[in-house]
Formats: C-alpha cells, sequence, structure tokens
C-alpha cells in the first residue's frame, strides 16, 4: 500500500523535496470540502424547514447525528489510515460522501435527512477531518509542523469562506436541491484528486521528511489490528492527566464552534430580522478572520507555550460569545463579534496537536488524537441538538450561547494544569 502509482511518481518530479507542500494543498482541498459539508446543514435549516415542515430540533438532531460520527470516527479513521493507507481510505470517504449527498436529493422524509447528512455524511467526513491532517503534519514535516497544522486546520475556516456564502445565496434563490447537488459534485471531484497527487509517505516517493535530515526518520510502526490500535490508544491516553484535560477542553472547543455558532449562527441571525444572506456573510467574514487566525496560531505553536496560549483562546472565545446576545445585532456588533470570535474559531487545534505530540509521541499521537478529537464532536454535537432543542421549547437561543461562553472561560482554566509531569508519565506508559 506504500507504493505510488505511476502518474504521482511523474508527477513529484519537477517538485523534488517540496513535493511536501503539493500533499499540504491537497489535504488543505480535502479538509476545505469537507468542512463545506459540515457546514451545510447550518445553510439548509430553513429551507428545510420550510420544505418540509420540520421543526429545527429534528434538523438540528441530524446535523447533531452527523457531527457526533465525524468525532467517533476518528481514532477507527486514523487506525484504518495506518492499515490501508492515506490515499485509498480518503478516496472510499469522499465517494461515500459524494453518494450520500446526492441520495439526499431524492428524500422526503426525516429519516432519510437522519441517514444522508446525519449517519453517512458522518461517518464519511470522519475519516476526512483534524485526524489526516495530523498524520499528514507529522509524516512528511520534522519541522514546521505547527505552522503546517495551523494551515491544514485553517481548510475548515476557508470551507466556511467558500461554501457558505455561495450556499446560501443559490438556497435562497434556487431551493436546497441544487445546493446539495454542488456539494456532491465537489465531493465527487476530489476522487482522482487524491488518486493521481497524494502518496501514502515521503518515502513511498523517494523523499525524506522536509527538514529531516538522512539516517533520523524513524520506521513506520508495525500495523496491528484496527480495534486494537483504536482502543490501544485509548487505554494508553484514559491513564495521563493530559488526555483528560485535553479532551475535556477540546469537548468545549466543540461546543462553542461547530456545534453552536457553525449550525446555529444563521439562524440565530434570522431570529432578529437579519437576511440568511447577510448571516452567511457574517460567517465568511469569520471564515477570513480564522484563516489569518488558525495559521498564525501555528506560528506562534512553534514559538510559545502551548497552555498560555490555549488559556489566551478559549477565554477570548467564552467572553465573545457572552458579549453576542447584547451585541444588539447591529452592523458594528456582529463585526466586531465576527472578528473577534473569526480569529479563535479553531485557534485551538495548533497547540493541541503539540501537546498530544510531545505527551504521546509521533507514533500514537494520531489516534489518541482521534479519541481528543471525537470529544471536541461530542460537544458539538451536543450544542447542535441542544441549542435547537432549547430555540424549539423557548423560543430564544440566549441561553445557549450565554451557557457556551461559560464554558469557554471553564476551557481556558482547565489549559493552564496540563504539566510536564503528565507528559513525562505518558512517555514512561508508551
Amino acid at each position: 500500500m506504500s507504493q505510488s502509482p505511476a502518474p504521482t511518481l511523474a508527477l513529484t518530479r519537477p517538485f523534488g523535496a517540496r513535493y511536501a507542500f503539493v500533499v499540504v494543498a491537497v489535504v488543505f482541498t480535502c479538509l476545505l470540502v469537507s468542512a463545506g459539508v459540515r457546514g451545510a446543514p447550518g445553510v439548509l435549516i430553513i429551507p428545510w424547514q420550510n420544505s418540509f415542515g420540520w421543526s429545527r430540533a429534528t434538523v438540528s438532531l441530524a446535523a447533531a447525528i452527523g457531527i457526533l460520527l465525524y468525532g467517533l470516527c476518528g481514532p477507527f479513521a486514523a487506525a484504518f489510515i495506518q492499515r490501508f493507507g492515506v490515499r485509498h481510505v480518503t478516496m472510499t470517504a469522499f465517494a461515500v460522501l459524494a453518494l450520500s449527498i446526492f441520495a439526499s436529493s431524492f428524500m422526503h422524509a426525516a429519516w432519510q435527512l437522519m441517514l444522508t447528512w446525519g449517519v453517512l455524511s458522518g461517518l464519511a467526513t470522519g475519516c476526512v477531518a483534524n485526524v489526516l491532517g495530523a498524520i499528514v503534519a507529522t509524516r512528511w514535516f520534522t519541522s514546521q509542523r505547527g505552522l503546517v497544522m495551523g494551515i491544514l486546520t485553517a481548510s475548515t475556516a476557508t470551507g466556511t469562506l467558500i461554501f457558505t456564502p455561495v450556499l446560501s445565496t443559490i438556497a435562497v434563490s434556487d431551493g436546497w436541491r441544487p445546493v446539495v447537488l454542488i456539494i456532491a459534485a465537489a465531493a465527487a471531484l476530489m476522487i482522482p484528486v487524491i488518486g493521481f497527487l497524494l502518496p501514502e509517505r515521503p518515502a513511498s516517493i523517494g523523499l525524506l521528511p522536509w527538514g529531516a535530515k538522512p539516517g533520523t526518520v524513524p520506521p513506520a510502526p508495525p500495523v496491528t489490528s484496527l480495534f486494537g490500535q483504536a482502543f490501544g490508544g485509548l487505554m494508553l491516553g484514559v491513564k495521563n492527566r493530559t488526555f483528560w484535560l485535553l479532551f475535556a477542553s477540546f469537548y468545549i472547543c466543540g461546543f462553542t464552534t461547530n456545534g453552536l455558532v457553525g449550525v446555529h449562527m444563521i439562524a440565530l441571525c434570522a431570529d432578529h430580522g437579519i437576511p440568511e444572506t447577510r448571516a452567511a456573510g457574517l460567517l465568511a467574514m469569520m471564515g477570513v478572520f480564522d484563516l489569518i487566525g488558525t495559521t498564525m496560531s501555528g506560528w506562534l505553536t512553534d514559538r510559545f507555550d502551548s497552555r498560555k496560549l490555549l488559556f489566551m483562546y478559549y477565554a477570548l472565545r467564552g467572553l465573545a460569545l457572552m458579549y453576542l446576545p447584547y451585541s444588539g445585532f447591529g452592523v458594528y456588533g456582529l463585526a466586531a463579534f465576527g472578528v473577534f470570535f473569526g480569529l479563535d474559531w479553531i485557534a485551538t487545534v495548533p497547540p493541541t496537536v503539540r501537546l498530544a505530540t510531545e505527551t504521546f509521541g509521533d507514533h500514537r499521537m494520531p489516534i489518541i488524537f482521534g479519541w481528543i478529537v471525537a470529544g471536541h464532536q461530542i460537544g458539538a454535537a451536543s450544542a447542535a441538538f441542544l441549542a435547537g432543542l432549547s430555540r424549539s421549547l423557548e423560543g430564544s437561543y440566549l441561553p445557549a450561547f450565554l451557557f457556551a461562553g461559560m464554558l469557554g472561560v471553564v476551557a481556558a482554566f482547565l489549559s493552564i494544569f496540563i504539566g510536564n509531569a503528565d507528559r513525562r508519565a505518558a512517555q514512561r506508559l508508551a
């Protein structure tokens, strides 16, 4: 599985050692499209509500199922990638994604929404997630890993930037079905790109990781059973306090971003008389600032204490969420929220990856980070469903946003309790 087909070998020659950056571009695009899929329910809540009469709680449940499976798939996706290879797993994921989203264009019942946008898209996007970015960053780079992880993480912001305003405009003018067909086509187009441009490892095309010296690259770890890898990583993680602190803080990260703002921001703005296209433009603006903030976070992670960075990111996020309900939802109030929340959206990922790598090592980190990402998506799923349920029962998103803001402050204080002793203990257990 480690050998690359002839087209990939031929395409690598003009780039030489810099082909690592081509890999970054390919994976960035994969994560971008995956982010577009995961963010689409936020655009489609109101169109589906209008077309089928489904409540926000029903649509939110489908989004929550997708987000939850996206996260729970992470550690198993890491094991699948180590067993079957990056190319094969990623191509299969995009094939399932394209087919499931295309099938949703024919749906007429809520269970079909749950199956296509919940179960199938959740499992598929779970294989094309932050775990993939973490694996590529550790396999292809020994220097500048933080920056590379920041760039790959920023793909989520770029996906929001590209997809949200376009899809929202199409949904308003032409309905929801053209939106899902565009998403399905984008997923299908990724399959040949991955097949031709994504090698398994640098050694597959005769290269060293970027920044590595000859003789310093350890061999690939032996492949064990898929479930043994996934649950073995979990068993190692649960014995270490750093794992639980990262898991808990990442749960809050998912709760406050993908689950709450990502799914419900457009609907929240609609409650305050703001048109869907304008609300989508706000998310796009947040995407621009997140692209800047997450890339800068990667640069900062290479230079500063990751714990202090996480404290700052979570504290600012919590304050921004508590500010939003009292912003008045005017142009300036929303713009201020968009800038600060956008800079912070997923800036937490590079320092979290670094702390996990320092604690558990390069080979164990992908699977253990997969479990940490599972915590992120459990939090996101919780927020996606509970905020929708709260809105249906109480008629307001106010309690959800205030509660999320307080959780952000809690996550900030959790981050400062991560200590070097925990890392040394994990390395002894490994």
